[in-house]
């Protein structure tokens, strides 16, 4: 099998040097070795691999992931999921409480055409799934979200999740599949206390736990906790970034993606300008200073950003970029860039393969 064979190219040129910046390019092998790679592992360990498409919105790229093993997709928005839908992916993990009767509708259509299953942390939300599932003509699972330690979305202790499993067993139109959570990185043996004692006071009282969905790229390589899950959702190591590798997930090698940019001005012997700002390197920093890094150029950072203007500190460079030069921005968070552009170029050492549009680019209702 082979990931080109899952790719329609768009032409964007022969060699990254004709490209347009500021444009995302995409490494199409380390992509490839960073997905099998991972895959092995779930399988090696006999835990199902559930990838989030939430970092690189592609239908090619999630249905190679599947065809590699992956149990289905994890999607993280109503928009998101109907795109993969139509893209014939037909099993769904959403992982965000759906609120309001339009979205409520738009459940219910997908429930129609694929297997849906979604979470919820409260009553409010359990009566909206099963308004839902009764619209759908069908029970939609339901997995409790629980706050295992990153104090965000979930039960707050395992006795509330199992009174929202005997909610939701209650409410027609839906059914209790099981538990989810994401964890903070290193509080994987938290995670775990919470979520086995959440599971026997659940099945003591009659209910069964089908699914233990857990995940999180910085963690994944970790086996510290992992054994109590069924499913593991990870979504950033398709591509890696600078954030992950400061987790200790990844290494530059396992980096696929980069923004090449252009430098168009060195006014100081300490800056260039760069055409790659905010509106292409995201204002989320994710606790790291600075904006990205070039790591061709000694790790040399884009302190500053304007909304198209970058600012790179070349102050260490005994040879400095000059104008009309390119460089590969390593972002912090991969994510949200992704979701910037319309289209992304994948490249194969310095030969471009081509463009591919960003199928769920800016779904995020």
């Amino acid at each position: 099998m082979d990931i080109l064979d899952f790719f329609t190219f768009e032409a964007a040129g022969m060699s990254i040097d004709e490209l347009e910046t500021p444009v995302p390019v995409i490494d199409i092998d380390i992509v490839d070795r960073n997905l099998r790679r991972w895959q092995e592992r779930c399988d090696a360990i006999g835990i199902a691999n559930r990838p989030h498409i939430k970092t690189h919105k592609l239908a090619a790229l999630a249905r190679y992931q599947i065809a590699l093993g992956a149990r289905g997709i994890t999607v993280q928005k109503l928009g998101e999921a109907e795109v993969m839908a139509e893209a014939g992916i037909d099993d769904l993990l959403l992982t965000f409480n759906i609120v309001g009767a339009s979205k409520l509708r738009r459940l219910a259509a997908l429930a129609k055409r694929v297997k849906m299953t979604v979470v919820a942390d409260n009553s409010v939300v359990v009566r909206g799934l099963g308004e839902a599932g009764r619209q759908a003509g069908a029970d939609i699972g339901v997995l409790v979200e629980c706050d295992t330690g990153g104090e965000r979305n979930g039960a707050q202790s395992p006795e509330e999740a199992l009174a929202l499993a005997r909610e939701i067993d209650a409410t027609p139109g839906i059914a209790y599949k099981g538990l989810m959570t994401y964890p903070a990185p290193g509080m994987r043996r938290r995670m775990a206390d919470f979520l086995v004692k959440a599971r026997d006071l659940i099945d003591a009282a009659g209910l069964k736990t089908e699914v233990i969905s857990i995940g999180g790229t910085p963690d994944m390589w970790s086996d510290e906790g992992i054994d109590v899950g069924t499913e593991y959702r990870a979504g950033t190591y398709i591509y890696c970034d600078r954030a992950e590798m400061a987790a200790g997930a990844c290494d530059w090698d396992d980096c696929a993606f980069t923004v090449l940019s252009t430098v168009v001005s060195v006014p100081t012997a300490d800056r260039a300008l760069i055409d790659a700002g905010s509106k292409t390197l995201t204002m989320d920093l994710l606790g790291l200073e600075g904006y990205g890094v070039v790591h061709a150029l000694g790790d040399a950072p884009v302190y500053a950003v304007n909304e198209e203007h970058g600012y790179l500190d070349i102050s260490k460079l005994a040879d400095k970029p000059a104008v009309g030069d390119l460089v590969r921005i390593t972002p912090n968070h991969v994510c949200p860039v992704s979701n910037l552009f319309d289209r992304v170029v994948f490249i194969r050492g310095d030969k471009v393969l081509g463009a591919v549009k960003v199928d769920a680019r800016g779904m995020v209702q």
